[in-house]
């Protein structure tokens, strides 16, 4: 049997509540502009050729959110030793892949920087690095390009660190919760699950190998259940956690998202996950999209 005899098809489970952007926001208090943190997973470059149902599903997810005042991207292809923002004025697109259609690399996604919220995100982690001249990488204007297509909200990146644990990162996320009530968007992107070495290139959307099911099932599962110790701890717990993941970087994001919504709530049982969109890509590539929504007092 070949690798794509093996898929099989999409089963949508009710593990989450579908994103309720009325609820949401009839939970914020008067006078408070809240944006909840969420996670893209990003998927292929190619989306940006052929959106498909993927770009229809971030497109509406940009319209159940409240508007962003600036957006912070945790992107799983800024890499590095320490935490670090990026700080340019203008940032440009960063063509971080090889050998696609020439297409792709005449695409152009440039908002506005937003130097001041990197000065904000300094104040909250003293000491982080701050690179003046970072762009805008795939991970963050392949989703931005169709959330916001008029590329008119300012944005700037936060990098992963590949050596640190998802502990670390949920630490970081604690420390920037701040932002969300301020009205910035913390959008970590990355993917739920990413093997480029288990990709079948001609798989039809919504099939996937049996092990990316089970391991994004039981994410989505741990996430219902706001149980967060299986969560940090996913590298021994979840099924296939390091097929599904041979390096980290993928999913490092989505633990400062989380931290983010758990401290921007009333207590760690408060934030409240829900599936924007569930979707396999190329058979490899689990595309759930979460919106960590915080029960604030």
């Amino acid at each position: 049997m070949n690798r794509r005899d093996a898929l099989s098809s999409l089963t949508l489970l009710p593990m989450l509540p579908l994103f309720d952007s009325t609820a949401a926001r009839a939970a914020v208090p008067p006078g408070l502009t809240f944006v909840p943190p969420l996670f893209v997973s990003h998927g292929s470059p190619m989306l940006m050729l052929d959106p498909g149902r993927t770009g229809e599903a971030w497109e509406a997810l940009a319209r159940s959110l409240l508007r962003p005042r600036a957006i912070l991207s945790v992107s799983a292809h800024w890499m590095t030793r320490r935490p670090a923002v990026s700080a340019t004025p203008r940032p440009e697109t960063i063509h971080d892949f090889h050998g696609f259609p020439d297409a792709l690399y005449d695409i152009e996604y440039t908002p506005p920087g937003a130097v001041d919220l990197a000065r904000e995100v300094a104040d909250l982690l003293p000491g982080i690095g701050v690179d003046p001249r970072r762009g805008l990488d795939h991970g963050a204007w392949v989703p931005l390009r169709s959330m916001y297509p008029a590329a008119d909200i300012p944005v700037i990146q936060f990098a992963v660190q590949p050596e640190a644990t998802p502990e670390d990162h949920f630490r970081l996320g604690r420390q920037l919760a701040p932002l969300a009530r301020r009205g910035v968007m913390i959008m970590a992107s990355g993917g739920l699950t990413h093997n480029l070495r288990d990709l079948v290139r001609d798989a039809p959307d919504g099939a996937a190998h049996a092990y990316v099911r089970e391991f994004a099932d039981w994410f989505a599962t741990a996430l219902a259940r706001r149980d967060l110790a299986a969560l940090l701890d996913y590298r021994n717990r979840a099924p296939h956690a390091a097929r599904a993941h041979p390096s980290e970087e993928h999913l490092l994001p989505i633990y400062v998202a989380l931290g983010a919504a758990v401290a921007a709530g009333a207590g760690d049982a408060d934030f409240q996950p829900f599936a924007a969109y569930r979707d396999y890509s190329n058979g490899a590539l689990a595309m759930d999209a979460f919106v960590f929504a915080a029960g604030i007092t």
